[in-house]
């Protein structure tokens, strides 16, 4: 990978890009003498929708190279995750899910369990509410910071 004299070398821009896609990353660096690249993108564009079924963004509609629009703002009302790790609706393979669309919830109800570092974290309504979208399939990994559910 090279630097070439009037910038840098575009075909490691779209290489780091593939990286992202391939490996379910949102961010990479890479540093070659006093150049630094970062690529990153932004988090997969949501539908939230009223009937009883997830909602979510298949991997393959991501693009690192393009920001994809949200829809709608859930910003103000969706339950972010609050560690990286791997997301679970159930306590286990075979139980009942801890929510579904349309359900009321309770300030302080399990929403959902995140396995991190072997350890499973039970993730809290931090409102009452109704259950508007679930924004991510069931043993999805979650980063830090990424939607999870919205509670309107």
């Amino acid at each position: 990978m090279s630097i070439k004299k009037t910038g840098v070398d575009q075909q490691l821009i779209r290489d780091l890009a593939g990286i992202l896609n391939d490996t379910n990353l949102t961010e990479i660096e890479v540093e070659l003498g006093d150049l630094k690249v970062r690529v990153s993108r932004q988090a997969p564009a949501v539908h939230a929708i009223a009937a009883p079924q997830q909602a979510y963004a298949p991997a393959a509609a991501q693009a690192a190279s393009v920001a994809l629009p949200v829809v709608a703002d859930i910003s103000k009302n969706a339950v972010t995750s609050p560690m990286v790790g791997t997301a679970y609706l159930a306590p286990s393979p075979d139980a009942k899910a801890f929510i579904e669309v349309g359900q009321k919830v309770k300030e302080g109800q399990t929403l959902l369990i995140i396995e991190a570092m072997k350890t499973m974290n039970q993730i809290p309504s931090p409102r009452a509410g109704t259950v508007t979208a679930i924004l991510f399939e069931d043993s999805q990994p979650v980063e830090y910071g990424m939607p999870l559910v919205v509670i309107e």
